[in-house]
């Protein structure tokens, strides 16, 4: 499965039809999730049922994990874990609600209206905070930090609730106040607390930082009625601005109690959540981008290095996969001299002898100057001129 590829989120479904339930539990899901990283906004895996062999960077691995966690949300209210047409046309009616959806005319050519086309572009740029390559290479904030307020708000779509930007647009205010005071409770700021408030800042999707005044007002907020999967959201943020700088001391372990406090959870939930961004982030800083320092040409190569090293990696697969099929061509064109073909057999050979002859163009791309580049988006424009190694995305008929 390649997310950054069209017809992703049809693949997903072919894979997870086969489980009928992906999580038992909300507190289950919210547990992976975190695990994961999504709950941060610094993704760095994806569920095992998913895995995939490309080497997936942190904006697909947050589409996979976006997709996962609304989906797993949608089983809960359903007895027999749901059709997943069915959910794809609910999240999108929940996403209308939301008036998320912003799809342009040249974007609307390309993606129609499919379901699972229109919800690719949806998460697509639900995901991504900035979509210029270049900008992107000279930026560490790739990644909407942010995306589980999504899977929060879709809980509330599915229990009847509408009209639901109110609601997320205070539960962004919260969030930035909860970051901004926590790493205003620090003794010393260093250059990774700015990129963190920037981080958020640019993840806002209903408020202006500029609107907001930092008062402390935002603590009568906390006392309202949220739920439960909600509060822990809120304190896990507040944990992560104040291990930003890879500790939690004194000063800021009081302001997270007292945020535990004014959101009436058990001090042995908080102490737990203080825990975990200190192991996750221990486990993984030399994976998350925000927590990289480094020059901005110096990241541009850096990022611009990974971006070629992952396409060539994945490319090669493909090739060897390519080469490994035409040992079974080779085989049957043998045998057909012989003895008399079986209909599959016949049906191999025309497939393979197809997606050789597109092999030889597909080739010709990859060798091109930036062609590691170019073939991904020929892969998404023309995905049925490429051999079958070279679509990741592909569903094999059964």
């Amino acid at each position: 499965m390649n997310p950054s590829a069209q017809g992703w989120i049809d693949k997903y479904g072919s894979i997870v039809k086969k489980k009928e339930i992906l999580y038992p539990s909300a507190e289950v899901l919210y547990t992976e999730m975190r695990k994961l990283g999504f709950i941060y906004g610094a993704n760095v895996d994806i569920p095992g049922i998913l895995q995939s062999n490309n080497d997936l960077s942190e904006d697909e691995m947050a589409k996979v994990n976006l997709l996962t966690a609304l989906h797993g949300t949608y089983q809960f209210y359903c007895a027999d874990g749901g059709n997943f047409t069915d959910f794809l046309n609910d999240v999108l009616l929940f996403y209308d609600d939301l008036e998320a959806e912003k799809i342009s005319f040249i974007d609307n050519l390309f993606t129609g209206k499919k379901p699972s086309a229109r919800l690719e572009k949806i998460v697509h740029n639900r995901v991504h905070i900035l979509d210029n390559l270049l900008t992107k290479n000279f930026s560490k904030i790739l990644t909407n930090s942010l995306l589980y307020v999504d899977v929060l708000m879709y809980t509330k779509h599915l229990n009847g609730h509408k009209n639901l930007r109110p609601h997320a647009k205070k539960m962004e205010s919260i969030l930035i106040n909860l970051a901004y005071h926590a790493i205003n409770a620090k003794q010393e700021k260093t250059e990774n607390d700015n990129q963190l408030l920037k981080l958020f800042n640019a993840s806002l999707l209903y408020n202006n930082v500029e609107d907001e005044q930092f008062d402390g007002t935002y603590r009568d907020k906390l006392k309202g009625d949220f739920s439960l999967p909600e509060k822990k959201y809120f304190i896990d943020m507040v944990c992560l601005a104040a291990w930003e700088d890879h500790s939690v001391d004194y000063k800021e372990s009081e302001f997270i109690f007292g945020t535990g406090k004014d959101l009436r959870l058990d001090d042995n939930m908080v102490t737990e959540s203080i825990n975990h961004v200190s192991v996750f982030f221990e486990k993984y800083k030399d994976r998350v981008s925000l927590f990289k320092s480094a020059h901005p040409i110096m990241q541009f190569f850096d990022n611009s290095h990974t971006l070629v090293k992952r396409l060539i990696k994945r490319n090669s697969k493909r090739l060897v996969k390519e080469l490994t099929e035409s040992k079974e061509l080779i085989y049957l064109l043998g045998k057909s001299t012989t003895t008399d073909l079986s209909d599959e057999e016949r049906r191999k050979i025309k497939e393979q002898l197809l997606d050789i002859f597109k092999s030889i163009p597909s080739l010709a791309i990859f060798a091109l100057p930036g062609g590691a580049i170019l073939l991904p988006i020929f892969i998404k424009l023309i995905p049925k001129l490429l051999p079958s190694a070279f679509d990741d995305n592909r569903i094999d008929e059964e």
